[in-house]
């Protein structure tokens, strides 16, 4: 939880932003804000909230403001009331000032400009705004509001201080410009200026910087530039070396910090032991250099998510380098999460590129805790099903945390690992009316003591019951709480406290949540949205949203990120239950229809932004009726969408292809296949391109099963195994021949061409890429076969026959401008530089590579960038110019590093 001022005045708490209603609330806020920790007096509230409009109430009306805010914040300790006034107490970093402050301390205090940088803009990225947007009228805070504009100003002036010993001069001339515009008389600003000016070539603009301020000096405050700024004139007349740029420093992009825990649920049950435990083991692990793993076991219902979250939450700040979280699904919602599966979305969050991911088990679990060494992170892996599934996911480093969660106890991780255990029993009575009277308040939970006993017997003080229980006395608050024990009591059969409550909570929903929460049991996990709900149900998202919002009202349903909705996983069950007995087939079958058409229709739009260029997919029928289709906006959108449905799509294609709905299984494979490609994810991508030859083959499409074959030829080469490769080709070829069709056949012969020349067979790649020459021609698919007269050429220069290699690649280009294929030039202006540059045509050849370059800029593709700068530096050497050649080179290692590809060590020597 924080105040944040550095902006609007706002609270966020749980990762969801809380509005301040009212001038008079906000300031309160806001003085308590600027204050952490600190008594404010009640007089001084008054006075600065006020001012000279003080009412005779303003006492009175100010301990109302506090109530609000305690309840805004949730929790009445967060604001402490004292004889004297009050207290903002939140711990950590209460405020987003507090942690700006601390990361521009930390800058002041960093031995590199790298990481001068990195903390600086760190902290300038909190400022949403103008500060304390909203009470900036009252003239106390219009003031704190400047003094918090002078240290943002202050930072930025820092970052260029720091960018500049980076070597990052020409970059810093626009942005120095308009500050120097903003603060006319900062000599300082000028200095920065002049100076990035001077390295960037600039002589005569940096003298004329000086002379426009003397000039503005002169005019408004009849003074001259102090001393500093007159010698800095003087050494770039002198061109003084001392001014010259350092050696541009290559700093590895930026590692992600991943915070992935859930949000914070209000139904936490107070377990003071259990939490005070936890701490006193994180603290002997410290103290001990020693990584702490805890097993957090109890039976279904215990709360050991809801402690193992909060208590996360709580012990955060002590692991700066990330927090990650997952749900393992060891005992229901879906299948079991493959260890595999986990540690490549581990290493996703960390920003390792998807061709850095290995494929084997051992390997991804070494690279994990290789990217996890010396970093302080905490892992909670909850619903464990058993010691095995955890083991590969421990970290190695001491200074990380493990949490993990079980209904079994995991004595193997106790006894092998030196896992220390955390039983949760059932909650004390006195925990449970804590709960209840946290969520239906206290004066309620007093007047009914009797009914609340009551509640806690029939719940069998599980905390998950509880939490429903206390959830439709808060929805329903026309019943007293007498009236819920009572409904409790009359559920039929024999009493079982969660099924009893599950059931009673379940029927508390008006009908249509209630049909909404069935039909999400046919949902695969591990978290869905709003247009998923909508689909399933075939009414709009407006209509869904209230019912939602009704089902989190109950506990039936938690908001786990914002927009992003989950079950517990026993109401998981329970909802696949009521869906199988309140529903009919016909219904069910139509719903999971829709649901399968969400995914369909969404991943499809999604794959045509992510490859524009790309062929649509064959056979895709118009979406069920109902089907919301969550269209991403543009290219961003839709890697983020696939990011985060990867789990589900995955699932969907294995329970279609269960259930038999075989053009859902090739479709969806086809959809997510460039997305698993690009990204790394090649397991995946083979078990869904397997599963799309079968159901092809069964729906007698052999075009779509050639297709599949292609896709699972070359992720098997990604993968390293040539042979499957070659194997899943070749029957490709048959089934395409089988159909005389060209342009498979011709697609086919191109993929056997870039796996040749992947194991340095270039005579073979050449003649397969003939073929798929011919046979594009033959198909009339011009814009295929000027590609594949680059890949000829290609072949040959890989052969070292660059005198054949250059006509065929200057006709590709001329081919590919003339179809206006923009997606295929780069590589082909890339193709001709190396050729030229092996030819000695060492002018051409820049001139090639600059082109591609461009065309690879254009179309953010960073690697193969990285790639042709590369070659670009080789031309330069070539050509005499040693200074471009490191230019080139130093920019290529700068991406290499950035997507931590193996390639900047290889360019990083030809600097050295």
């Amino acid at each position: 939880m924080q105040v944040r001022l550095l902006g609007s005045v706002e609270v966020v708490a749980g990762g969801v932003v809380r509005p301040v209603p009212g001038l008079r609330r906000k300031a309160v806020l806001a003085m308590l804000g600027l204050h952490p920790g600190q008594i404010v007096s009640s007089d001084r509230l008054i006075d600065a909230v006020w001012e000279q409009d003080t009412p005779a109430t303003a006492l009175n009306t100010l301990q109302r403001h506090v109530s609000y805010l305690r309840e805004l914040l949730g929790a009445k300790d967060t604001i402490v009331g004292k004889a004297s006034g009050y207290v903002l107490d939140l711990g950590g970093e209460a405020t987003d000032v507090l942690a700006a402050e601390r990361l521009i301390a930390s800058a002041r205090q960093a031995p590199d400009p790298a990481r001068r940088a990195e903390c600086l803009r760190a902290a300038l990225a909190l400022w949403r705004g103008s500060p304390l947007t909203g009470v900036t009228a009252l003239g106390w805070f219009a003031e704190q509001a400047a003094h918090l504009d002078d240290l943002a100003h202050e930072a930025t002036r820092s970052l260029a201080e720091a960018r500049l010993a980076l070597g990052e001069h020409q970059e810093l001339i626009a942005g120095l410009d308009q500050l120097v515009a903003a603060r006319p008389f900062d000599e300082d600003l000028y200095r920065l200026l002049m100076t990035a000016l001077y390295r960037s070539g600039r002589q005569a603009a940096a003298l004329e910087r000086f002379q426009q301020l003397k000039q503005v000096l002169a005019d408004e405050l009849g003074i001259d530039p102090g001393q500093p700024l007159r010698e800095l004139e003087t050494a770039i007349l002198r061109q003084d070396p001392a001014l010259d740029a350092p050696a541009r420093i290559t700093a590895t992009a930026a590692t992600p910090v991943p915070a992935q825990l859930p949000l914070v649920t209000r139904a936490f049950a107070p377990r003071v032991r259990e939490l005070a435990r936890l701490d006193a083991m994180l603290a002997d692990s410290r103290a001990a250099a020693a990584m702490l793993i805890t097993v957090v076991s109890g039976t279904a219902g215990a709360g050991k998510t809801s402690l193992a979250v909060h208590w996360s939450h709580q012990v955060r700040r002590h692991f700066p380098d990330g927090q990650l979280y997952v749900d393992l699904r060891g005992f229901g919602s879906g299948a079991l999460a493959d260890p595999p599966a986990v540690l490549r979305r581990f290493l996703d969050a960390y920003g390792v590129p998807g061709h850095r991911i290995p494929a084997g088990l051992d390997e991804l679990a070494a690279l994990y805790r290789s990217v996890l060494a010396d970093r302080r992170v905490l892992v909670v892996l909850d619903n464990a099903r058993d010691a095995e599934q955890v083991r590969p996911l421990l970290p190695g480093s001491p200074g990380c945390a493990v949490v993990v969660t079980s209904r079994n106890k995991l004595t193997e991780l106790v006894a092998f690992e030196g896992a220390q255990p955390v039983t949760l029993g059932l909650l004390t009575d006195e925990e449970a009316r804590d709960l209840l009277a946290r969520r239906i308040g206290a004066d309620r939970t007093a007047a009914e003591s009797a009914a609340v006993r009551d509640i806690i017997t029939l719940c069998a003080r599980l905390p998950l019951a509880l939490a429903l229980a206390a959830a439709s006395c808060v929805t329903r608050p026309e019943l007293a709480v007498g009236e819920v024990t009572s409904q409790l009591r009359g559920e039929a059969g024999p009493f079982d406290a969660l099924q009893s409550v599950f059931s009673w909570s379940y029927r508390a929903v008006g009908p249509a949540a209630a049909r909404l929460f069935r039909l999400l049991g046919l949902h695969p996990g591990p978290d869905f949205t709003e247009p998923v709900a909508a689909s399933l149900t075939g009414a709009p998202p407006a209509a869904v949203r209230p019912l939602l919002a009704e089902l989190i009202g109950a506990n039936l349903l938690q908001e786990t990120v914002p927009g992003r909705y989950s079950f517990h996983d026993l109401l998981w069950a329970y909802a696949r239950d009521r869906a199988d007995s309140d529903e009919g087939a016909a219904a069910l079958g139509a719903a999971d229809r829709r649901l399968r058409d969400h995914y369909l229709h969404t991943a499809v739009r999604a794959a045509m932004l992510l490859t524009p260029a790309r062929q649509p997919v064959s056979g895709l029928g118009p979406p069920e009726d109902g089907v919301v289709v969550a269209a991403p906006g543009d290219r961003d959108a839709a890697v983020a969408w696939f990011h985060d449905e990867r789990a589900a799509l995955a699932a969907l294609v294995g329970r279609a292809a269960e259930g038999g709905h075989d053009t859902h299984v090739w479709q969806l494979a086809w959809a997510a296949q460039d997305f698993l490609d690009r990204w790394g994810h090649w397991d995946e991508q083979v078990a869904n391109q397997l599963l799309a030859t079968r159901a092809a083959g069964r729906l007698g499409l052999p075009a779509a099963q050639g297709h599949a074959h292609i896709s699972a030829s070359t992720t098997y080469a990604r993968l390293g195994d040539h042979e499957r490769a070659q194997a899943h080709l070749q029957q490709a070829l048959e089934l395409f021949a089988g159909l005389g069709d060209f342009a498979g056949q011709a697609k086919v012969q191109y993929q056997l061409g870039w796996l040749c020349n992947r194991q340095g067979r270039h005579g073979e790649a050449v003649r397969h890429a003939r073929q798929a020459l011919r046979l594009y021609r033959a198909a009339g698919q011009p814009m295929m076969a000027a590609r594949t007269l680059n890949s000829l050429g290609w072949g040959y220069a890989l052969a070292g026959d660059f005198v054949r290699a250059r006509p065929r690649c200057e006709l590709a280009l001329a081919q590919m401008r003339r179809l206006g294929d923009l997606a295929f030039q780069a590589g082909t202006s890339d193709s001709l530089g190396y050729i030229h540059h092996h030819l000695g045509n060492h002018d051409l050849a820049i001139t090639h590579y600059l082109r591609a370059l461009e065309l690879y800029r254009g179309h953010d593709d960073r690697y193969y960038e990285a790639d042709t700068l590369d070659h670009l530096g080789d031309a330069h050497r070539a050509a005499g110019d040693p200074a471009a050649a490191r230019s080139a080179w130093a920019r290529a290692v700068e991406l290499f590093e950035q997507l931590g590809h193996a390639d900047a060590g290889r360019v990083r020597l030809k600097l050295a």
